[in-house]
């Protein structure tokens, strides 16, 4: 029982973090109508910020501020800016030419963070101290307990924010149908930045938290990226509650499988996840359907 405990807790926690990563791809495609499939990268590269903070001699705690402003300026306002606004204004709001813009940002990040930094691994600081406690007799982890605190507290101001302030609700306005928010005097264009600067924020938040467990490395981003999307699609592709539940479902089950079955497999493990999921219930556990189509 205890080491089910300690499993589970620890699953929680890595999910939590896949759960940020994922509630992304929701906020994008409620933008945007579009994947985000450099999502991974975006995951991947504000730890190499943090890097670049520390290698320049800034302590960790402001090296993390310096990380978290960069990603907002460059995944968030730089990449909606440059890429997202010229496609979205067109008839079909980007569509499949954003999707293969994305898909070409991410090999574009990841093959020059492999440039400058080389294909090795790069150490990255804690955030805190791997000592443990126990609760009912398991052994478990600050740095679990404090991921998936720090993860589920931001997702539940994240909910705050879009269900209980003016910006928010326009920004949910704006999700569902933008000709009538526009109608209604909201400003779209600065909606669809908001939602591309909390993505943003989440992934460097996601970055800080995961980089210590997986190492700094350029190919990071694959496997965050696939496993945060197919979080996202078993939860709900277009409910921010769905992205955390299957965030939470597929850091859970990893860990199960990993302990209890064999570990050999255990990448294989959110694929036939998503795969059930699909053939079940193709809208995800608590999405809703919708005119358009992931």
């Amino acid at each position: 029982m205890e080491q089910f405990l300690q499993v589970l807790l620890s699953g929680l926690a890595t999910g939590s973090i896949y759960a940020l990563a994922a509630i992304g791809f929701t906020l994008v495609w409620q933008a945007a109508y579009t994947v985000n499939f450099a999502q991974g990268e975006f995951v991947m590269l504000p730890a190499f910020f943090v890097l670049m903070a520390l290698n320049a001699g800034l302590p960790l705690p402001l090296a993390l501020v310096v990380g978290l402003v960069a990603s907002v300026c460059v995944l968030g306002y730089l990449f909606n800016r440059l890429i997202v606004e010229p496609m979205i204004t067109q008839k079909n709001r980007g569509g499949l030419s954003l999707i293969i813009a994305t898909m070409a940002l991410a090999i574009l990040m990841k093959e020059s963070v492999k440039e400058f930094y080389g294909a090795e691994a790069q150490p990255y600081p804690e955030l805190i101290s791997g000592s443990t406690i126990r609760i009912f007799n398991a052994v478990v982890s600050i740095t679990d307990i404090l991921h998936l605190v720090v993860s589920l507290g931001v997702v539940l101001l994240l909910t705050m924010f879009l269900n209980r302030t003016r910006t928010g609700r326009a920004m949910q306005a704006t999700a569902q149908n933008p000709e009538v928010a526009v109608i209604l005097g909201v400003n779209t264009r600065r909606m669809v930045l908001y939602a591309f600067l909390i993505n943003a924020a989440l992934a460097a938040l996601a970055s800080f938290l995961i980089t210590p467990l997986y190492l700094a490395k350029f190919s990071n981003g694959e496997f965050l990226g696939l496993t945060a999307f197919i979080a996202a699609i078993v939860g709900g592709f277009n409910q921010i509650r769905g992205a955390l539940v299957g965030g939470l479902l597929v850091g859970v089950i990893d860990n199960l499988v990993a302990t209890y079955v064999t570990a050999n497999y255990r990448a294989a493990v959110p694929l036939v996840l998503l795969i059930v999921i699909i053939l079940l219930k193709p809208e995800g556990l608590l999405g809703t359907s919708e005119g358009r189509t992931v």
